[in-house]
């Protein structure tokens, strides 16, 4: 499947601007997306799928023959998959505050015509939201079958049921919370203090110079491990040795774990912004929405969405109890949802790797949801 990036400019003009929950907001902004398979002609066939921190708009596909690498979840997108594009009309963009061509950091200030930096402002989950419904608006859909996301992406589903619930006939927030834990805010804190600490940071401004590659790097190998599991680690890599049969006694390289973790950051620098790591992290750790309500079953007592909520039983970073929580609320509000636990050992990453497992339970949801919408 042959995808194409593309991208829509919105809020240009004098009192269009996309307002923000830090009281700030931002004019004009850029939302790149894809879309895979065909919208039809009653456009009740729409699915939007929200990525999580290091993702971005190109979930599926490749963009040429030549691709090497496709869609971060190429896996769950496509004909005959869990997301199936031939019924569906999936679509995927990149958040405000990324760097993958939607409007963040790194993306030129029309008041100074540098790059915003630090500058930008702070950005919420609803924030994203609210970009993303832009987007649906333009594309001609006033409801879409479904929104689906996991981690961060879960959270985005959940603002979408809450701040458009007459946009979304189903939700599938996948290994998410309803907020995020003193836990996830500290591993997120001490990513965000390696990049800051790196010389090149520069206060942000370091567009025109060298970029705080080693403290993104080491961010970057910080968050890893928390995708993972102590069992996945263990089968994965065990206490091996890389490439030498006996201890160096020195503090090179020497375990197969450490190089792995050594190849994601180097790899994550090549792709991602750091300014963009500060703020889309900073989003997470804000987004909370018992505190905002009073109750999660308050905040959710608006919703109209069914939901298909779904949490792995390795994942440490967002363990089942959060996902479970979220059932409790929904149910307590009369909300039809549904509930499953899947038994991997992949950790926090099962939802992009479980995909053999998730696929049914996704595919029955949606398939009934799509029959509702059309009967």
């Amino acid at each position: 499947m042959i995808t194409k990036l593309k991208y829509y400019t919105f809020a240009e003009r004098p009192g269009d601007e996309l307002h923000l929950d830090c009281g700030r907001s931002l004019s004009p902004v850029t939302l790149a997306y894809e879309t895979y398979g065909r919208l039809n002609a009653a456009k009740s066939n729409a699915i939007l799928i929200l990525h999580a921190l290091s993702g971005d708009a190109h979930a599926a596909g490749r963009h040429h023959q030549e691709d090497s690498k496709p869609g971060w979840w190429d896996n769950a997108i496509g004909p005959g998959k869990a997301f199936d594009t031939d019924k569906y009309f999936v679509i995927c963009s990149n958040v405000i505050g990324g760097c993958q061509g939607s409007t963040g950091p790194s993306s030129l200030n029309p008041a100074t015509d540098k790059p915003y930096g630090t500058s930008f402002p702070m950005i919420t989950v609803r924030d994203m939201v609210r970009a993303q419904k832009r987007l649906i608006d333009h594309l001609g859909i006033e409801t879409l079958l479904a929104v689906a996301g996991g981690s961060m992406g879960g959270m985005q589903v959940l603002e979408w049921t809450i701040c458009y619930p007459d946009s979304v006939r189903a939700a599938i927030p996948l290994a998410t919370t309803a907020r995020l834990s003193a836990q996830s805010i500290a591993f997120n804190e001490v990513g965000r203090q390696a990049i800051v600490s790196d010389p090149n940071w520069n206060g942000g401004d370091y567009y025109d110079s060298a970029a705080p590659a080693t403290g993104l790097a080491l961010a970057r190998m910080i968050a890893h491990i928390t995708y993972l599991s102590d069992e996945s680690m263990h089968n994965k890599f065990g206490r091996r040795l890389q490439n030498r049969d006996n201890y160096s006694y020195d503090f090179i390289t020497d375990f197969q774990v450490e190089s792995y973790l050594h190849h994601q950051g180097e790899s994550f620098i090549r792709r991602f912004d750091a300014n963009s790591y500060l703020y889309i992290t900073r989003a997470m750790d804000y987004f909370d929405l018992s505190s905002e309500n009073g109750s999660l079953k308050k905040a959710l007592e608006g919703v109209k969405a069914r939901f298909l909520v779904v949490s792995f039983s390795s994942d440490w970073l967002f363990p089942t109890y959060q996902s479970k929580d979220i059932v409790s609320a929904l149910r307590k509000n009369n909300v039809d949802a549904s509930f499953c636990e899947i038994a991997s050992s992949y950790g926090h990453d099962a939802f992009l790797l479980e995909v053999e497992q998730l696929s049914p339970p996704v595919s029955g949801f949606l398939d009934s949801t799509f029959k509702g919408a059309t009967s």
